[in-house]
């Protein structure tokens, strides 16, 4: 009952935002990822007809994540465009002076789509939806003003091992929820390889960090050293991706 009500308000949450914002529309990436998959459900059920999927791969992407992500819209009858960014990203790659350095190609990637994502919504005028999830956001697992950058998001407060729930309870193909969290920047990417541990482990720690455990208190609770370290020096770290951007602040009097 708990998951059910929860996909109520969040198929809430995306309805009111629109309206209140006075849009109709929205437009979101889709990846054929977990997280992906559940925005688009929620999106449909939200708004019906007035959504729409952009599928941004690159000749480094998956086949079965781009496959898998048809099959999204497919199985929810979303209307979708294929925008391969193989052009656009070689472009960046040769301005920069960027060779293999995966790190910021992935940057551009996240950063290419996402502006693909805002053009697409400035001239349908609609809003862009975001992916991203607790976890992410808190570890900041994300691209400033790429996969992190949207108008609304109503995964942003759930953590990933939370959205296996949700994705159960709406009937996610099992094919995407078993499958291994990836951005998919390149051949073979794997979050959970490159942050060194799995969500589950690190949503443990989250969640625990965020009712105000210390670190020691962590530790002494029996949760391993290097994670804690690993997770407190990160949520530390990235703090700056959670903030919006300073402005200086001009005395009137001056």
């Amino acid at each position: 009952m708990f998951m059910k009500n929860m996909v109520e308000y969040l198929i809430d949450f995306i309805r009111c935002s629109v309206k209140n914002k006075g849009f109709d529309c929205v437009v979101f990436g889709l990846s054929g990822g977990l997280d992906s998959a559940v925005v688009a459900y929620l999106c449909k059920e939200a708004l019906g007809d007035f959504v729409v999927a952009l599928l941004m791969p690159t000749k480094n992407s998956s086949i079965n994540h781009l496959n898998d992500a048809k099959m999204i819209c497919q199985r929810f009858n979303i209307n979708h465009h294929i925008y391969k960014i193989d052009d656009i990203l070689e472009s960046f790659l040769k301005t920069a002076n960027i060779n293999d350095d995966k790190i910021r190609q992935g940057n551009l990637c996240a950063r290419i789509r996402m502006s693909l994502l805002y053009d697409y919504a400035y001239a349908n005028r609609a809003l862009v939806v975001g992916t991203s999830n607790k976890s992410e956001i808190m570890l900041g697992y994300g691209t400033i003003y790429g996969d992190l950058a949207y108008s609304l998001n109503p995964i942003g407060d759930l953590y990933k091992s939370d959205i296996f729930n949700i994705a159960r309870e709406i009937n996610i193909p099992e094919q995407i929820i078993n499958k291994k969290p990836s951005a998919d920047f390149y051949e073979g990417q794997s979050d959970e390889l490159e942050l060194g541990y799995t969500y589950f482990e690190l949503d443990s720690v989250l969640k625990k960090i965020e009712c105000g455990y210390t670190s020691k208190e962590l530790i002494e609770l029996g949760f391993r050293e290097d994670i804690v370290g690993f997770v407190d020096s990160r949520v530390r770290k990235m703090y700056f991706k959670r903030e919006m951007p300073q402005i200086a602040k001009i005395n009137q009097r001056l």
